[in-house]
Formats: structure tokens, C-alpha cells, sequence
């Protein structure tokens, strides 16, 4: 909005349809919406109603293109489409839809060509003639199961209708789809993917339906509806536009985000859906605005935190991204071990005890063992059970470990055994302390210990305050070291199934127990570390308060197939107790096939995916910028590797770290973990062989340990599932020798030969 009271807004449509102007024309536009704010009825915009309409109008942006606008009021405009003046007059639809409220807009001549354009021989059909008898039998429509009232009860775009009712294909589906209004394309996706009429209207339909009658004729209304995505601002429109896909995130939520993000919750809540679907989007829209919420302040009130430090980075820069200074001004981001790290030494600053990862303390544990000439129990057994249990449930004492829930770890165990473990724990522990050593799940257990017993004090002093009618105890505040209070308002997570049970005493502890406290999004599919946790059982209860996103806004359909082949029949829990599923994951958006390639060795892989890359960057056409294409593998070594064999062809690469990618330009490198939240136009997944995905060691188990293999294939199984869906465009998976048991006929047998 500009001083001149116009309002310029464009639907979330017409930006993709701009993206793909010539350069020249999408700068024209720039100037035009400027323009266009300032006075919409100057000469150059030659503003004018269409022939036969109403509400539809059109403006110059360049000798050559046209904007198409409905007039909501006097000076409230939309933006539907921007086209070549000589399709100005297509059939074009507008409208109201009568489920969700939003408006809606059609170009009924772009969607029929794109169907057409999708038959076999890109020819329309025609019905056989006596001198041309038909080869083959007409296929039978996609929809004919569904009448047009259920389908427009759905929610789908009523002058679609006859279009719909033509398709016989996926092809020409999603073709329709690339053109369609938002929710017709998703309905009509869920439908052919096989889900019932029930479920459809149950879990795309209503999450975005209207809550109140709606008015066909009240365009002003529809545009202020969730349904209506739009963006009013020129910084929105531009960042959207420069950025293309993905730069959408910060101007356009899907209706159901925008709900999840603005909605009043009573106490904790957590979205959870597949990878690509926005969860992330809305933990970053939801600090936004609980921030807006506040009251004006110089502090921090709200914590944004997730489970690691190349994650943290990248939330800081988005945020950021998403509302500047400002924004940060009022939010804490930080990974969740730096922050109990942080309480330890706040509460101990003479603890200068070195940090050390889970695979040091297993070889600590190994030592242990040698040393005591135990050769009983197996050292990461003993670590899961004293990180998961005994600290993940700060046990206390023995007899608190007695009685302790194991849920999960498989292997029973009687008293006498847990007696043996609480021993050697104790000295382990003691070993640690001589060598000036600290696990980051005892800092965890530490930091929730000291936030636990803060949030007691607090707790007395409210009671005491109750009982005092009202009036504070100053030397019950002063006792306890000054005026306490919690130390976050609101809390948001990002990737909740990666967090150790103690983060979770820590994180409850830290903010009130009232509305819009702990606010977490994940998907425990994606699980990459062995943290398995009851949330109700840690004090966040998030029963009644949990939704679940599942429309991909990254990942094609094709490779959408195929990643979900890798995660199996196993199943997953809901951090809750309960089972998740990823039942009703979808994806409107189309590519190619996911790509497999076979290899005699190691080396002749490598050589492999230097060829690709080289015939990548040799097609002019699909140029993609070398830090939109990854390539990750099973070990440290083998990033090495892979990153020594594509300097020798020319090829920069960049290795991602802990703390994200040690430069700036060349082809990203890493193992699989470091790719967790990120995305990239092209995936390549190397050494995906048996033996190394899952691990050799981990099939040694099956007979051993039951329950600790079925774990460790989850595992490894999740890991490869969150490879594969980091690709937007492509994913090629490449191996030497027998590929992984995980890959099923999808990727064996699109088989493609890279010459070295």
C-alpha cells in the first residue's frame, strides 16, 4: 500500500506465471506494480475494463504484455495473470469458490491446450470412423467415479468440470493440475492416488474450507480469506519473483499453514508431515508471529531452537530473510545443546570439562570394558541405555533405575542386570570425570536438572505470592538470586524427533506452562538418531493439539515414489505414543524419474558422478548452479574421496560441515546427516551399496539383537528416505557392487549407464 490508498495484491498463481517472462518483461513488471501503487489511472497504464466484464480489467506493462486485475473495491486491486496482449481475450474464468471462500482464477484456453498437449502424439482424440477402425479400446476417464457435486463439494474449480471429465491419463492430470486453482489440483491428485471421498474432504478440503457462509459476489471479502493467497507488498513481490521457488516460502502459505501458524493453541502443539511440506516454513511464520504478538521490549522471549548447528545457522539466516533485524532483535536462535551448555556453565563457570560425541563416548565405554576385562555386555548397548535411560529419565539412583521404563531398547533385562549396569555407569561416569571429559547427554541431563529446579523456585514463589495475597516476598526473591522468571515466553522446535529426552525436560522447564508455549514441528520418518521419546512421559503433552501437513511443495511425485519405497513396512511412532503415518503424502508437482547407476567399484563410481556433473554443466538448456547440486555418501572418507575425484575433472566442491559449507561456490559434498534440512535442484546419493546402507555391523545384529536391528535398519532406512527427498528436480543414486537392499524396482530398474 502506498500514500495513495491503492492497494495492489497479486494471487499466488500469477507469480509462477511471471517467473517464467522473458527477463525484460518481469523488469517492466517491477516498474509497472510501482507504477501502478502510485496512480492506477495513469495514461501509460492505459487501465481499462474488458469487453463483457465487470470486474475484470486490464493494464499495460510493456508494449507486449498485459496484467490482468479484478477490481475487489474502488482502489483494491488483484493481480490474476500477466499475458501477451494477443491473449488478453482467452476464455478466461474467475470466480468465488463456494467451500473455501478464496477467489479463484482460470485460463480456460491455457488448461485445454496443456491437456491436449499430453495425448498420445500430442493430437486431440477423435472417435473412430468406419474407414479407420481403433487399435486400441478408448481408456475409461479418471473421474467417472465421482459425480460434479461431489467433486465441486471437494472443492474443485466448477468450470473445470468438462475438462476433468476428458482425462484419461496421469500425464494430462497433471497437466490440468499445473493450471488449476490450488485445491482442485490436490483433490483431484488425492483422488487418482486412490484415496476415498471421505478421506479427501476430511483432509484437504476442510483444513481450508470456510468458516462462515460465503457470498459468491463479495470479491473484497474472499481476498481477505486464507483461501486467497496473496502478497501486498513490493519487498514480497520481489523477493518472491528473484527467487523464484525458492524464495515463495516467505510471501505465500498454503491456507492450512496459515492456519497452524496463526491459531490460539491451549498449551503445547506440534505439526508434523513428510519432507518438503512447509514445517519448517511454519516454525519460521509461527516465531514471526508470536513476535507480532508481543509487547514492545529490548529482550528475547521467544527461543527458535532445533538439534543442531549447521540447522541453527541456516533458521538464523531465513529468519532473518523473513523479517530482518527487527525480527531478530526479539528472538533467541540457538541449537539445543549450545543452550544447556550455555545453562551448565552459567550455573558452574569453573566446568571446563571437554565436550565429546557420541561415537568418543562409545570408545570410552570400549576402554572401560577392556580395562575391567568385561567382555559381557556391548558398549554402545551400555551408552544407549545409560543416554536413554538412566540420563534421558535423570535417573537419580539405583533404586530409581529399578524402576525405570524402557520402552523401546528391546532387550529385557532383570534386576540383577540393571544392578551390573548402574555400576559400571557410575564408573563410567568417574572415568569421564579423570579425564576432564563431558557427553552432551550429560549436559542435557544437567541443564534440565538446573532449569527444573529453576522452575521450581518460580513455582514457590507463586504459591508464596498466592498466599500473601497478591504481594511479592523480597527475601524469598533475593534468596534466590534474583527475580525470577522463566526464561522464554514461547518456544519453537524445529526437526522435535531429533531432540534427547533431557532437551525435553530442559525446553518444558524453561517457559510457562500456559497458551502458546512450546510450539514443534518433525516427522519422526526423518529420525536420524536413536532419540525415541514420549512426550506426554517428559511433561510436554501435545495430545489434541497435534496436525499434520501432507502436500509437498518440494519433492516431484516421481521421486516421491520412489523415497517412499525406501522407508519399507516399518513403522513409526508419533513422539507421542501413538503410530504415524505418512498416509495421504502427496505431491502436485511433476518431473522425471528417479535414476539408478551401477558400478564395478568405489573408483569407477566416483568417475561416475564427475561424468554426470561434466554432461549437467556441457547442457546449456538445464544449467543448474553448482550450489544447487549435492552429492552425499555413507562416510567422512568417502565425502574425501568424492571431493578429490571431482577436482581432478574441474568440478569446485564444497564440503557441508557441522556448522554448514566451508565456501561458497562449488558442488556441495557431505555425509548423509549433514543434509538434514536442506534442499537442492539436483541430488546425487553415491555408495549406496549393500554393506555400507545399511552398515555391515548393523546386519550382524539380526539374530543377536532383534529389536536393536529392526532399530538400526529404521534408522538407516530414515536416513536414505531424507537423502532422497532433498531433491526438488532429480535425485541419482549411484552404487559399486550389489545396491542396497532399500532401493527397490523404482531405482534398480531406471538403470542408467554414465560413461566415465
Amino acid at each position: 500500500m502506498t500514500t495513495s490508498g491503492v492497494t495492489l495484491r497479486l494471487l499466488d498463481r500469477a507469480d509462477k506465471e511471471i517467473l517464467k517472462l522473458p527477463r525484460t518483461v518481469k523488469g517492466a513488471f517491477f516498474d509497472f506494480q510501482h507504477k501502478f501503487r502510485t496512480n492506477p489511472h495513469t495514461t501509460g497504464l492505459k487501465l481499462q475494463q474488458l469487453k463483457g466484464e465487470n470486474r475484470l480489467w486490464s493494464a499495460r506493462v510493456n508494449d507486449d504484455y498485459r496484467a490482468l486485475l479484478l477490481r475487489l473495491a474502488d482502489d483494491d486491486w488483484l493481480i490474476v495473470s500477466v499475458k501477451h496482449r494477443k491473449d488478453v481475450y482467452n476464455r478466461l474464468s474467475y470466480g468465488v469458490n463456494q467451500v473455501t471462500g478464496g477467489i479463484e482464477y482460470v485460463d480456460l484456453e491455457v488448461v485445454e491446450d496443456s491437456v491436449l498437449g499430453r495425448l498420445p502424439g500430442a493430437t486431440a482424440q477423435t472417435q473412430p470412423t468406419p474407414e479407420s477402425p481403433p487399435s486400441a479400446p478408448f481408456p475409461e476417464p479418471l473421474f467417472t467415479a465421482w459425480s460434479d457435486r461431489q467433486l465441486t463439494e471437494l472443492g474443485v474449480a466448477e468450470p473445470l468440470l468438462p475438462v476433468i471429465r476428458t482425462l484419461t491419463t496421469e500425464d494430462q492430470l497433471l497437466g490440468l493440475v499445473e493450471y488449476a486453482p490450488q485445491l482442485t489440483g490436490e483433490v483431484l491428485i488425492a483422488l487418482f492416488d486412490g484415496a476415498s471421498y471421505e478421506d479427501v474432504l476430511d483432509q484437504v478440503t476442510r483444513p481450508v474450507a470456510a468458516t462462515e457462509p460465503v457470498d459468491p459476489d463479495d470479491l473484497a471479502a474472499a481476498a481477505e480469506r486464507p483461501a486467497t493467497v496473496v502478497t501486498t507488498t513490493d519487498e514480497d513481490l520481489r523477493g518472491a519473483l528473484e527467487s523464484g521457488d525458492f524464495g515463495r516460502w516467505k510471501s505465500f502459505l498454503h491456507p492450512t499453514q496459515a492456519k497452524l501458524v496463526e491459531r490460539r493453541y491451549s498449551g503445547p502443539a506440534r505439526v508434523g508431515g513428510g519432507p518438503g511440506t512447509g514445517k519448517t516454513v511454519v516454525a519460521l511464520h509461527r516465531v514471526r508471529h508470536l513476535v507480532r504478538q508481543l509487547s514492545p521490549g529490548n529482550d528475547k522471549p521467544v527461543l527458535l531452537t532445533t538439534f543442531n548447528k549447521n540447522l541453527a545457522a541456516d533458521l538464523r539466516s531465513r529468519l532473518l530473510e523473513l523479517g530482518g533485524d527487527e525480527l531478530l532483535s526479539r528472538v533467541e536462535v540457538s541449537h539445543v545443546d549450545q543452550l544447556a551448555l550455555r545453562v551448565v556453565r552459567e550455573a558452574e563457570p569453573g566446568n571446563g570439562k571437554q565436550a565429546i560425541d557420541d561415537g568418543q563416548a562409545v570408545r570410552e565405554w570400549r576402554a572401560l570394558l577392556d580395562e575391567l576385562g568385561e567382555d559381557t555386555w556391548d558398549p554402545e548397548f551400555l551408552h544407549e541405555e545409560w543416554t536413554q535411560v538412566i540420563l534421558g529419565q535423570a535417573v537419580g539412583s539405583r533404586t530409581d533405575y529399578f524402576r525405570a521404563r524402557r520402552a523401546g531398547r528391546g532387550k529385557s533385562i532383570g534386576r540383577a542386570e540393571r544392578a551390573e549396569i548402574w555400576q559400571l555407569a557410575e564408573r563410567f561416569t568417574q572415568r569421564l570425570d579423570r579425564l576432564g571429559r563431558q557427553t552432551w547427554d550429560q549436559i542435557a541431563e544437567r541443564a534440565a536438572r538446573l532449569e527444573m529446579g529453576r522452575e521450581q523456585r518460580i513455582r514457590n514463589i507463586a504459591r508464596q505470592r498466592e498466599e500473601a495475597g497478591g504481594l511479592d516476598n523480597v527475601h524469598l526473591q533475593d534468596g534466590s538470586g534474583g527475580w525470577l522468571r522463566h526464561r522464554y515466553r514461547h518456544i519453537v522446535v524445529d526437526e522435535a524427533q531429533d531432540l534427547r529426552p533431557a532437551h525435553w525436560k530442559m525446553l518444558r522447564a524453561m517457559a510457562p506452562r500456559t497458551s502458546d508455549d512450546l510450539f514443534l514441528v518433525g516427522d519422526t520418518h526423518q529420525r536420524i538418531y536413536k532419540n525415541q521419546v514420549t512426550l506426554g512421559s517428559l511433561g510436554v503433552n501435545i495430545r489434541g493439539r497435534s496436525a499434520k501437513l501432507t502436500l509437498s511443495y518440494r519433492t516431484t511425485r516421481q521421486i516421491l515414489r520412489s523415497a517412499l519405497g525406501v522407508l519399507g513396512e516399518t513403522t513409526y511412532d508419533d513422539l507421542d505414543g501413538g503410530a504415524e503415518t505418512l498416509a495421504g503424502y502427496r505431491s502436485v508437482l511433476n518431473g522425471g524419474l528417479p535414476a539408478g547407476h551401477a558400478f564395478p567399484d568405489w573408483d569407477a563410481e566416483r568417475e561416475g558422478v564427475a561424468a554426470l556433473i561434466t554432461g549437467w554443466d556441457a547442457d546449456t538448456d538445464t544449467t543448474v548452479p553448482h550450489e544447487q547440486i549435492a552429492v552425499c555418501v555413507p562416510t567422512n572418507q568417502m565425502a574425501t574421496e568424492m571431493g578429490y575425484t571431482l577436482k581432478l575433472h574441474g568440478i569446485d566442491a564444497v564440503e557441508i560441515r557441522s556448522d554448514g559449507p566451508n565456501g561458497s561456490a562449488g558442488v556441495h559434498i557431505g555425509t548423509m546427516f549433514r543434509f538434514k534440512g536442506l534442499e537442492y535442484q539436483r541430488m546425487i546419493i553415491a555408495g549406496v551399496a549393500d554393506g555400507l546402507v545399511p552398515r555391515e555391523d548393523v546386519s550382524r545384529l539380526r539374530d543377536r539383537e532383534p529389536t536393536r536391528y529392526r532399530q538400526e535398519i529404521q534408522r538407516a532406512r530414515s536416513l536414505l528416505f531424507v537423502a532422497a527427498t532433498r531433491a526438488r528436480d532429480s535425485v541419482d543414486v549411484f552404487w559399486h557392487g550389489k545396491p542396497s537392499p532399500f532401493l527397490d524396482s523404482s531405482w534398480v530398474e531406471t538403470e542408467h549407464e554414465v560413461s566415465p
